[in-house]
């Protein structure tokens, strides 16, 4: 049909007049008039009397008393997170970070769904594996965006993309890293449960426009969850940057004109993240020093731009700082 209805005719009247669209299109008085007449309010009144009363599926859902929700340990969809684990009512001081090793070193345009991807469980991730250990099947395995309720599922779908390219192991695609200390190259997941079992604090280092894409909560979440304490990038998408200090994750950008290509670096150094000052520095030193040669030794801007930001992640991220405040307000009251 190749008609223009705004200057050609829809056809002839009975009296011989082209008709146009206009002609027969009703104006918004005829509109409302044919509203009133089929429309009121006793319609949405029966609709909706009945609307919190439920069907007999509904009712018949067991629902436990009490003020606090009661977790379920055997759902594989929501899990109780670790998030106020050891907190306590005084922020810990921010201190320097000594000894920490590269998970994943990686390039530009790295996007919130390569670090948290929302999409299908590839049956041989460890997101598979853990499901698979609790029953399981993988026709059952939904998405990571189904299960984002269990932040174990999350954690290990965490830099899990396949698409995901680490140069820390060279020729692989996925969440693979290499366990610096031993040269094993396994998943990102269990390099950093490893890690964390030997007690070394971790570092993302990246390209340009990292954490580009939507502004998805758990690309920060699950980055805060596998332990690693700062990301240092050439630049940062603005929304994944400020959900990074709202977990507590320092954001470090590399001086104008300076990479990891440009300052040497493998990944494979231990760093050293020096003049943090409680969370109040501008402008930090990063040592990393190889296992032989000479420590490179650089600086990087801090880039927690407010106040509030700053106040944040010297709380150790927001959950931490909205929960501290409703405390004292509740102690207060």
């Amino acid at each position: 049909l190749d008609l223009d209805l705004t200057t050609e005719p829809l056809g002839t009247g009975s009296d011989g007049a082209p008709v146009y669209l206009k002609d027969i299109w009703p104006s918004p008085a005829e509109i409302q008039e044919v509203i009133a007449g089929a429309v009121d309010s006793e319609m949405f009144k029966k609709s909706y009397a009945g609307v919190y009363s439920g069907d007999e599926n509904w009712n018949a859902i067991e629902v436990p008393e009490g003020q606090l929700y009661q977790w379920d340990e055997k759902s594989t969809y929501v899990k109780h997170p670790p998030y106020f684990a050891g907190m306590t009512m005084k922020p810990e001081p921010i201190a320097d970070v000594r000894g920490a090793r590269v998970l994943a070193l990686l390039g530009d345009s790295v996007t919130t769904d390569h670090i948290s991807p929302a999409g299908s469980i590839a049956r041989s991730s460890p997101a598979a594996q853990y499901l698979v250990s609790l029953g399981v099947q993988p026709a059952d395995f939904n998405s990571y965006g189904a299960r984002r309720g269990n932040h174990e599922v999350m954690m290990r779908g965490t830099f899990a993309n396949i698409r995901l390219r680490n140069q820390l192991a060279p020729g692989t695609e996925g969440g693979v890293t290499i366990h610096v200390p031993s040269g094993e190259q396994m998943s990102i997941y269990d390099a950093a449960m490893r890690y964390q079992q030997e007690g070394t604090p971790l570092i993302v280092i990246a390209g340009k426009e990292y954490g580009t894409g939507s502004s998805r909560d758990w690309a920060a979440k699950g980055t805060m969850l596998l332990g690693v304490k700062a990301v240092i990038a050439e630049s940062f998408e603005r929304i994944h940057r400020s959900n990074l200090v709202g977990m507590g994750v320092l954001p470090l950008q590399f001086k104008e004109g300076q990479d990891a290509h440009s300052l040497g670096l493998t990944g494979k150094e231990s760093y050293e993240i020096i003049g943090l000052n409680g969370g109040a520095a501008k402008m930090v030193t990063v040592v990393a020093t190889p296992a032989s040669g000479v420590p490179i030794k650089f600086e990087v801007r801090v880039r927690i731009d407010t106040p509030k930001e700053r106040e944040y992640f010297q709380h150790g991220g927001i959950l931490h700082y909205v929960l501290r405040q409703l405390a004292a307000a509740n102690k207060a009251a």
